[in-house]
Parts: structure tokens; sequence; C-alpha cells
């Protein structure tokens, strides 16, 4: 696979994962499993690519999840004078996101994972998040202990 295609399907694969979590963060299922599998089906249908096509976003859905309350820490350290619940929602998964892959994603420069979180954040959110959402992140990458512009 060429490295376009690649950074196409990866961008796809954060797209499904930040559709996803943002209704995560609004309504938390009782099953996860089943509402993936929902999701998926709906996203097949709209988009035309399959489950597979999306097997990235669906490995940082689960990650996020799982990292859930370390990263909401970690959030919460970083958004000085910023009250955590006031965060929107969608700037919220966004920096989940991001955040999920700087710290345990060592294949994803940090540098990419900011850069994709302020371009989800112009495609998503109002036009304050990307600073708001490059200022948080900027402070993390100073402290992931590793070259921000380089895989380990």
């Amino acid at each position: 696979m060429s490295n376009k295609a690649l950074f196409a399907k990866r961008r796809d694969g954060r797209v499904a994962a930040l559709q996803f979590l943002f209704a995560w963060s609004l309504n938390r299922p009782a099953n996860l499993a089943d509402d993936l599998a929902i999701f998926f089906t709906n996203l097949e249908a709209v988009d035309a690519k399959p489950r597979e096509h999306y097997a990235f976003g669906e490995e940082i859905i689960h990650g996020v999840i799982e990292h859930c309350d370390e990263i909401d820490g970690r959030i919460r350290g970083l958004a000085q004078n910023w009250d955590f619940d006031r965060i929107a929602k969608i700037d919220l998964a966004i920096l989940r996101i991001a955040i999920f892959e700087m710290i345990h994603r060592t294949d994803i420069p940090p540098v990419v994972s900011i850069n994709e979180a302020i371009d989800l954040s112009k495609l998503f959110s109002n036009a304050d998040a990307k600073r708001f959402i490059n200022g948080i992140l900027d402070k993390l990458k100073d402290h992931v202990g590793r070259d921000a512009r380089k895989v380990t």
C-alpha cells in the first residue's frame, strides 16, 4: 500500500473514530460490541467501504475507551483555566484520539497526531477549536518522552 493510500485509510479511520467517540461521550452503550457493529454497518451503507477499511479507527476507538480515565486526566492537567465539563464534546473526542495516539501508538509521530487533530477540528468544530486543541497537544508533545517527529 502506498503512503498516500495508507494516509487516506488512516484519515478515514480517524473520522470514523471521531464520530463514534463523539456519540459514545453523549450516550455510552450497554454493549460496546453491538454498538460498534451497528455503527460500522451504517457506515458501510453510506461509504460503501467494508469494516476492514476502518480497522485503524476501530483500534483507536478501543484504545481511547480502554485508556479514557488516563487520557482525561492528562486533558485536565493540560487544560489550565478550563473546566473539563465545559470542553465541547467534539473537541474532547478529538483530543482523546490525538492523546491516545501520542501516548500509546509509537508507530505514529506525535506531530502527525497533532496535525491530524487540527485538521479534524477544522472539519468538525468551530474556528477557535484548532488553537485550543493545538495548545493542549503541543504541551503534551514535550512530555511524551520521545522525538515528536519520529516513530519508535
